[in-house]
């Protein structure tokens, strides 16, 4: 009989996050395949558990897909984590879930902490419909041309972006979408240092411009015409 891949929500910043199913399962898989060994082992020994880790990650996941699915197909139990936060979103993890799929695999979401869905809920805007885009590219003009596309958009739209390029990224949604336009920016999550900004760009880019920056960051913009 085949083995199990496990997609193990790990914590996004609290460790107190983790749920009792994820740590049941990380304490009875046979291996974790996760994105960094050593932020996962740190985990795993905070949990008081033993486990054989396997990197997993951007940059050999095409050739790992297809070798942790064969072990899976030979009986084994494996766990997939990544770093933080669910698999496979902005993450690792679609390969072999790829792989797994396409050979009739048992797949077993283990849910828990997803920074985008952790903002949206605190963010006060619609959730009814959004959109979750991921990491924009790094140029200017790349992302400009996104914010040109939502300009009119119905359903909230969210993003993460890194500490680097944050305020240059609020500047341009100032400048792209208008004063007006309804945005939240959280960084921090479940963390010391957790903040949730809501408001119209002109209120919100200025605080982000003059803040300690650190972390990642999640934005959301709200659809077009929504006021608070």
């Amino acid at each position: 009989m085949p083995g199990s891949l496990f997609i193990v929500a790990t914590p996004i910043g609290n460790l107190g996050d983790i749920s009792a199913r994820a740590r049941a399962v990380l304490g009875t898989v046979d291996v974790v395949a996760c994105e960094d060994t050593r932020t996962t082992g740190a985990l795993l020994c905070h949990l008081g558990i033993e486990k054989p880790l396997i990197a997993y990650h951007e940059h050999n996941e095409i050739q790992l897909a297809p070798v942790l699915a064969a072990r899976v197909a030979a009986g084994e139990s494996v766990a997939l984590a990544c770093d933080a936060g669910t698999p496979a979103l902005s993450d690792p993890g679609f390969r072999v879930v790829r792989e797994c799929r396409r050979r009739a695999l048992p797949v077993v979401p283990v849910p828990g902490a997803c920074a985008l869905v952790a903002a949206l809920s605190a963010s006060g805007l619609p959730t009814h419909a959004f959109r979750f885009v991921g990491f924009l590219p790094p140029k200017s003009s790349a992302r400009l041309r996104f914010l040109a596309t939502i300009r009119d958009a119905a359903d909230t739209v969210i993003l993460y972006e890194s500490c680097h390029r944050i305020c240059k990224f609020v500047g341009e949604i100032l400048a792209e979408l208008g004063p007006e336009r309804v945005i939240c920016i959280a960084r921090e999550l479940t963390k010391f240092h957790e903040t949730i900004l809501t408001g119209t760009a002109a209120d919100v880019v200025p605080r982000i411009k003059g803040d300690n920056l650190r972390g990642e960051f999640v934005v959301l913009i709200a659809p077009e015409g929504f006021v608070l």
